[in-house]
């Protein structure tokens, strides 16, 4: 007899440019929790309705309530994945899966509702005390597939509320020679560059690229896998992508300086699958002295504690979160 069978299950999902993660739910438990996760590759299916079919008949579940979080705007009726070529309409999708209920958030949404459900062991502390209690503002951010950003608000008596944001497709700001060559050869490529498109897997490829062949790569030229990168720049003998990785480092350390800046943040929260991979790396980079180079206000950015959500599902977690809190929102009226 299948386990779930008449339980009054949740389906929660996280759904990225590369990944789509899957997991249930109990909406009625005291607090969130994961029941049988699986990770799906989006290449192998024609939709987001496809991919979510093919895991509830795996698992032998019949959801009536869906909590999903989706890398791209949520605010309309009809999604479109950034970095991904699959759109839906909530209405489509929620009759579709047989729900009586559909709550779709941003993907970094989904991850800031899970920081404060995190436990100590499930983030590394960066900079400062590593017993300090979580302290808002907080901002999030992390480089995957694409650059999320979002702003946690609040705090834990008054309880939190999530800003979710597009911050990652605003403007670059390079810095010196290197990175206005990484600048003008993506513009190039793609007409404008954003941040995201430095601060990402596909990023640091062309980061890569760019320092190799000292900014003359043709746009279509071959890249490295990031992954390969970033285990070539760990062993330490490919001198190209320990630069390419140092690089990439040093931008996320302006960009997180620029974003609490921004947020007014006590606490600043990586995220993604990319940056829990090299943490001694980070650790050793330019990532802080380029955190703290904001002028008049280092002072102020000493101040603030930085973490690395190394949590294996953060953006499934916080789902389950939104999932809770719409059955306690529901169960009030």
């Amino acid at each position: 007899m299948n386990a779930l069978a008449g339980r009054p299950l949740a389906l929660i999902a996280d759904i990225g440019g590369t990944n789509a993660r899957f997991a249930l739910t109990d909406p009625a438990t005291p607090a969130p929790e994961i029941i049988e996760p699986r990770s799906l590759v989006n290449a192998e299916f024609a939709s987001l309705q496809h991919a979510a079919e093919h895991y509830l008949q795996e698992v032998g579940a019949q959801p009536r309530s869906a909590a999903i979080a989706v890398a791209s705007p949520v605010h309309s009726e009809e999604i479109r994945l950034t970095n991904r070529a699959w759109s839906f309409t909530r209405g489509e999708l929620k009759q579709a899966l047989g729900l009586e209920h559909l709550s779709v958030i941003n993907d970094f949404g989904a991850v800031s509702w899970a920081i404060p459900a995190l436990q100590s062991n499930e983030y590394v502390t960066l900079y400062g005390r590593e017993e300090a209690p979580l302290a808002g503002p907080v901002s999030v951010i992390g480089p995957g597939t694409g650059l999320g950003v979002a702003l946690l608000v609040g705090d834990p008596q008054r309880g939190w509320n999530v800003v979710e944001t597009e911050g990652g497709h605003v403007s670059f700001a390079a810095l010196g020679d290197e990175e206005l060559m990484i600048s003008r050869w993506l513009a190039a490529r793609f007409g404008r560059t954003s941040t995201e498109r430095v601060l990402c897997g596909a990023g640091l490829s062309h980061i890569d690229a760019v320092l190799r062949t000292n900014g003359s790569a043709p746009h279509d030229a071959a890249l490295r896998d990031p992954a390969t990168i970033v285990k070539a720049a760990l062993e330490g003998h490919d001198v190209a992508a320990r630069r390419a990785l140092a690089r990439f480092c040093a931008v996320l350390g302006s960009v997180c300086g620029d974003t609490a800046l921004i947020h007014g943040a006590r606490t600043v929260m990586i995220a993604g699958g990319m940056v829990p991979r090299f943490i001694p790396f980070l650790r050793s980079s330019a990532f802080r002295e380029r955190f703290l180079a904001k002028g008049r206000f280092a002072p102020y950015l000493e101040s603030v504690t930085i973490r690395v959500i190394t949590h294996a599902h953060p953006g499934l977690l916080g789902a389950a979160v939104a999932a809770h809190a719409a059955t306690h929102q529901e169960s009030a009226r």
